[in-house]
């Protein structure tokens, strides 16, 4: 069985992107982890949405996407 891991809110500091999800979890990762959202803006950052029924973020003014699933992975 596979269960769809959905994003509900984004937010984020200086440090750290997080995202709550439709179970009230709350995912941080290193803002370093993504460079192109690292350098953007506070406006760019603020424009994004959910994208493949809730489990993708999607910041249309930076072109990038990020799958909420990918967070969750640690890649050694």
């Amino acid at each position: 069985m596979t269960i769809s891991v959905k994003g509900k809110s984004v937010h984020f500091d200086d440090r750290y992107l997080h995202v709550e999800l439709e179970d009230s979890r709350l995912i941080s990762t290193p803002m370093a982890w993504y460079k192109e959202l690292q350098e953007a803006s506070f406006k760019e950052l603020s424009n994004y949405r959910f994208i493949c029924r809730g489990t993708g973020i999607e910041w249309p003014g930076l072109d990038y996407h990020l799958s909420i699933e990918s967070m969750l992975r640690i890649d050694v």
